[in-house]
């Protein structure tokens, strides 16, 4: 409700108990919170399946967020489109050193960030999000140099999040091509003012 006073258009939710458990463990807040608010919610951590991401979207999430899946069960991918449109869902690419990150961060695939980006071409997929997590957390500044990279490999829309400190990032993130940020940390401590950030980049 903070967030929505301040200006918050859409709020982004990880069950990170989920994303390490590989099944939803906090669904019930978590669709509680998105029952309590007037705007658009997207949510990830431990959507393994159709049924999971169906159970969300009809409780009121209108975005489910996967990553493990994405490597492991594409098939979800498409089911979700198919059901629910091309909004409906957004795959959660974390990576360290290029290679993607399964399980919460607890695991690494043997796949690296653009070789999923073209196996995902094929599902219809409209947005990706990137999150290096050597900058999750740290307050540090974004690895721009990744991005764009990722960016010139693929024409899907990016958000990008780790690493967010200033809205002065955030202006260079949609300078070079950027859809939209992830902000967590930076709106906690103050370092980001969310009100003052939509003034200055919209």
């Amino acid at each position: 409700r903070r967030w929505e006073s301040e200006g918050a258009k859409r709020l982004h939710i990880i069950d990170l108990d989920g994303a390490k458990a590989g099944k939803p463990v906090n669904q019930e807040i978590i669709v509680s919170m998105s029952q309590s608010v007037g705007l658009s919610v997207q949510v990830g951590g431990g959507i393994r399946d159709f049924e999971t991401a169906k159970s969300y979207i009809e409780n009121g999430v209108d975005r489910v967020i996967v990553g493990t899946a994405a490597v492991e069960n594409p098939d979800l991918i498409y089911k979700t489109i198919e059901g629910f449109g091309d909004e409906s869902i957004l795959v959660s690419i974390d990576a360290k050193d290029g290679i993607v990150a399964l399980d919460g961060w607890t695991n690494f695939s043997t796949i690296n960030v653009t070789e999923l980006l073209d196996n995902l071409v094929e599902t219809g997929l409209k947005r990706f999000m990137y999150t290096d997590i050597s900058r999750d957390g740290t307050l540090s500044e974004p690895n721009y140099g990744s991005i764009k990279t990722i960016l010139g490999h693929s024409a899907m829309n990016m958000l990008a999040a780790g690493g967010i400190s200033s809205i002065s990032n955030l202006n260079r993130l949609k300078k070079i091509g950027v859809e939209g940020a992830i902000v967590g940390r930076a709106i906690y401590t103050g370092d980001i003012v969310l009100s003052e950030a939509f003034d200055t980049i919209n």
